[in-house]
């Protein structure tokens, strides 16, 4: 059994992008997230010790990206991925990040990724 948390439309800002211009300024990016993981511990004892701590990892990924300055969102989607599997335990997720306003004629533009880190290679 596999249950999820999630976490939609996470906005927060980060240098991004591979044109001069973009370098120099914040954009607004949005995250989504879900993190597969056995909950069945923490719905039993009511104990937030036991569950993804959906805040802690907000925090975390807002952290993560304001200090990044990456060209690509990619390499933010797995630089997310790879920080909530090292620090939060997570062994398979999903990361969405969005960048409303990239394309002129797009609500926005992203990435998705899924990463099995419970998978062999």
């Amino acid at each position: 059994m596999t249950d999820s948390v999630f976490i939609t439309q996470l906005e927060t800002e980060a240098v991004i992008g591979v044109f001069e211009w973009e370098r120099s300024i914040k954009q607004r990016l949005v995250i989504d997230l879900e993190l597969m993981a056995d909950q069945r511990r923490a719905s039993d004892t009511d104990d937030l010790k036991f569950a993804l701590d959906y805040f802690s990892i907000s925090e975390a990924v807002k952290a993560l990206v304001v200090a990044s300055s990456y060209q690509l969102i990619e390499s933010v989607a797995e630089a997310i991925a790879r920080m909530i599997h090292q620090e939060f335990g997570v062994e398979k997720l999903v990361v969405t990040v969005h960048k409303p306003g990239a394309v002129p004629d797009a609500t926005t533009v992203g990435v998705k990724i899924t990463r099995d880190y419970g998978a062999p290679l």
